[in-house]
């Protein structure tokens, strides 16, 4: 049995349009005697093993292009990796660590891969927190991951220090 949200709650209005989901109709009549009730809040399972965030059951933000309350399948590679910048609305910046092998030298050499991924409001995310990170279609130019999973930070590292996960 999915979990619903209790009650309806009015989107948040903080953009220019009205905001509203798209697999919703607001404006429907309400039976009182009716046995089942169905939800004012349409939210899925993205599947692989995820569990679906309580922020985006019982939230009241609209996104289009989260996992949970959007248009978007989560499909492809799912990455770990660590969050070096929150400061573009809705999307961070994801750095991943990898040892790449020089067979002359026979030694590893330290690289590191910059991830734009969009991040949905249900996730408070700060930066030195890790979060896994799942493929989807392109929502920008730059971005094609999307967060699925966020651990709060544990210890304070710097921004360039290299983690393995």
């Amino acid at each position: 049995m999915p979990r619903l949200a209790k009650e309806y709650k009015e989107c948040d209005q903080n953009e220019k349009a009205y905001q509203s989901q798209d697999a919703i109709f607001v404006a429907r009549k309400r039976n009182v005697n009716a046995k089942k009730v169905k939800a004012m809040r349409w939210v899925k399972s993205v599947g692989l093993g995820i569990k679906t965030p309580d922020a985006a059951i019982e939230g009241t933000y609209v996104d289009k292009k989260c996992p949970f309350t959007g248009n978007v399948s989560i499909r492809g590679k799912i990455l770990k990796g660590l969050v070096i910048s929150t400061k573009m609305k809705r999307t961070i910046v994801v750095r991943r660590d990898y040892l790449h092998y020089i067979k002359k030298y026979r030694r590893f050499e330290k690289r590191h891969k910059n991830i734009h991924a969009h991040c949905s409001p249900c996730f408070a995310v700060k930066e030195g927190d890790i979060v896994t990170i799942g493929q989807c279609r392109p929502l920008a130019k730059t971005v094609k991951f999307n967060v699925v999973a966020h651990e709060a930070q544990r210890a304070k590292t710097g921004k360039k220090t290299f983690r393995m996960f």
